[in-house]
């Protein structure tokens, strides 16, 4: 049975991000102004996830924690908008690099805003990720991509944030502030959206965005939290980053820069290791302390 569980929670994983990694990809193939963009893609998920958490009654966890859930939709919001704008100004393998430093944000909130020790795997993680940050920021072209890189920046430590509140308090619904999320991010980007001025082609794509693409995304990786240490599904998003830059790459020949390649490999190889060594140090855990598996 637990076996038929992980494995379970390993499909559910490896299918939510492999549609997640074409988030990038659709935002290109979308070839409109990025606050539509934001506000077509927060409007039609806040549709579908909404929907989806009125049918499983989950709206219960909202009322009971209503400043928190507030907070976290806030950040998700926050976290949607930046990603567009981050790609509408640089390359997709910038900020897809760029995003998967988000844990070493959690964890260096979690020390300033919940006092939990920093280990030190995760001091030298992030010593070396700035090195490889530092050739994203800093190499060739990448001036004309500064304000992309520092978008995707934010949005990593807004999502950092949003981890560490989950991880505060863990009663939060994920989908209901998913959802909510994406309807305040709809709701300032309205002002400079021009939602009414596009064409088929491109209601579209935001449409298989914004109704398919990240709802099922959203919906399998978050199942398969309950199957999978957090450590683990963590280490999955790093697919994300290689198979987000490898679509438009191939497919529209978007090709990055040998600093980013070269900065990427650096954080990359460090976020798996780093990852690697939490999921063996959860693993020894569960086995000195079999209890807590069931919790």
């Amino acid at each position: 049975m637990q076996s038929n569980s992980y494995q379970r929670g390993l499909v559910m994983v490896i299918l939510g991000v492999v549609f997640l990694s074409f988030d990038g990809l659709l935002i290109r193939l979308a070839n409109t102004d990025g606050w539509t963009i934001v506000f077509w893609r927060g409007l039609l998920m806040f549709c579908v996830l909404g929907v989806l958490c009125c049918a499983g009654n989950r709206l219960a966890a909202l009322r009971s924690h209503p400043f928190s859930s507030l907070a976290s939709a806030l950040l998700l919001g926050l976290m949607s908008s930046l990603f567009v704008l981050a790609v509408m100004n640089a390359n997709v393998a910038n900020v897809v690099v760029i995003l998967s430093t988000a844990p070493l944000f959690a964890a260096l909130f979690s020390r300033v805003f919940l006092h939990e020790r920093v280990p030190l795997r995760t001091l030298v993680a992030i010593a070396v990720c700035m090195l490889g940050m530092g050739l994203v920021f800093l190499g060739e072209g990448a001036m004309g991509m500064l304000l992309g890189n520092l978008y995707a920046l934010t949005a990593a430590a807004a999502i950092g944030g949003n981890l560490t509140l989950l991880r505060r308090y863990p009663a939060i619904d994920p989908m209901t502030v998913i959802a909510g999320g994406g309807l305040l991010s709809a709701a300032i980007a309205l002002p400079m959206a021009s939602p009414l001025a596009l064409d088929v082609e491109r209601y579209s794509v935001l449409a298989l965005m914004g109704l398919v693409q990240m709802p099922l995304a959203t919906v399998l990786i978050n199942s398969a939290t309950r199957y999978l240490p957090s450590t683990e599904v963590a280490l999955f998003y790093l697919v994300e980053t290689a198979l987000g830059t490898l679509w438009v790459w191939w497919l529209l020949g978007e090709t990055p820069t040998a600093s980013t390649l070269l900065g990427g490999a650096i954080v990359i190889t460090v976020l798996v290791l780093h990852a690697w060594m939490g999921l063996q140090r959860e693993r020894q855990r569960l086995r000195l302390y079999p209890g807590f598996a069931d919790k």
